[in-house]
């Protein structure tokens, strides 16, 4: 059984990427260490905790007993040491979900939950550019308006403060565990070293920092040129809130997080500069101070600052123009080097064949 487990439970946008990449990048060195990143690959974490949601509470099917969560959840009780499990899909559970988790694990010495917290002035555009990375239509305006609104009735409102509810993501997960189980580890402020967030989590689980190599994919953000590009082709080609089939693939990976996200040195960045953000921001600080959490970090690096930038109106057509037209070159190129590659492929395969 695993002496440990250490849930990274996100929140979103708050720097999880990087330290999935770390944790992953690192797995031997982690296991000589003493400590599991479980699954062979991140993706098999991902495919897991979607198991897990869809799964095994009231009124859903139950988990397969050969499906993704019990097997990854086989593995963890098979070690002897710290297992770690990253997923910020894991933070937005409810009560019923997060007890499901637990009985998962039920030798496990010790379950300890990790929220990563970054300030909501960031965080806010940057949830915005991530939707419509995913499909989303909504303008910035109207989206900013739903999470000011805390209007649950819009996908805006409702998708933002479910991922971005510190206080009440925190509660839930301190409920179900205890509050010693519970860490809030804070993003330092906009321009700091990125190890210093590894530091951090990375004294979560005793392991020395300085033992992991830090050289990994970074996740940027996308551009508001291209930003806006990708909203223009969602109105095309998103149906009544249905994304079409290979969009994640195609659209989300290939298009912009390969693409044109290249271009982000060159295109302005969306600013925020709202005294309601500063005012909601500074309220989840005070109602986790009062909660008493422990904290690795400094609840003061949660205060909203104003986020250098432009807005969508100020960006013109010019640049939206100039993305697609690079957006149009990635594509055409990548699929011409694939085209290549199956045709010599074929032609080794014939060759194979004639020799045969």
């Amino acid at each position: 059984m695993a002496e440990r487990l250490v849930l990274h439970i996100g929140s979103m946008k708050s720097g999880t990427s990087f330290i999935q990449n770390v944790l992953g990048h690192n797995k031997a060195r982690l296991q000589d260490a003493g400590v599991l990143f479980a699954g062979e690959r991140w993706r098999r974490q991902v495919a897991a905790v979607r198991d897990l949601i869809s799964r095994g509470g009231d009124d859903q099917e139950p988990l397969d007993p050969q499906g993704p969560w019990q097997t990854l959840a086989d593995e963890i009780n098979a070690w002897s040491g710290t297992a770690v499990v990253s997923m910020e899909f894991l933070g937005p559970r409810s009560p019923d979900k997060i007890r499901q988790i637990i009985r998962s694990f039920p030798d496990t010495t010790s379950i300890d939950a990790v929220l990563t917290c970054r300030d909501i002035a960031r965080n806010i555009p940057a949830m915005w550019l991530e939707s419509v990375q995913n499909g989303a239509v909504a303008s910035w305006e109207t989206y900013l308006d739903g999470v000011r609104k805390h209007d649950g009735r819009t996908p805006s409102g409702r998708n933002f403060w479910r991922h971005q509810d510190l206080v009440q993501i925190a509660e839930r997960w301190a409920d179900a565990l205890g509050r010693p189980f519970l860490t809030l580890v804070t993003v330092p402020p906009r321009g700091g070293p990125p190890e210093v967030l590894w530091e951090r989590f990375a004294s979560l689980l005793d392991v020395d920092p300085a033992g992991c190599d830090l050289d990994v994919r970074a996740n940027p953000a996308i551009g508001l040129a291209t930003a806006l590009l990708l909203r223009q082709l969602n109105q095309q080609m998103v149906v009544d809130g249905t994304v079409p089939w290979g969009y994640d693939r195609f659209v989300k990976h290939e298009l912009s997080k390969r693409g044109l996200v290249d271009r982000q040195a060159q295109e302005p960045r969306l600013g925020l500069d709202e005294a309601w953000v500063t005012k909601a921001g500074r309220k989840q600080v005070e109602s986790l101070q009062r909660a008493g959490y422990r904290v690795v970090g400094d609840l003061a690096e949660l205060e909203p600052r104003p986020v250098p930038g432009v807005q969508p109106s100020d960006v013109p057509q010019e640049d939206v123009l100039a993305a697609a037209v690079d957006g149009i070159a990635h594509l055409v190129t990548g699929w011409a080097e694939a085209e290549r590659t199956s045709r010599r492929q074929e032609r080794r395969r014939q060759r194979m064949e004639q020799q045969a």
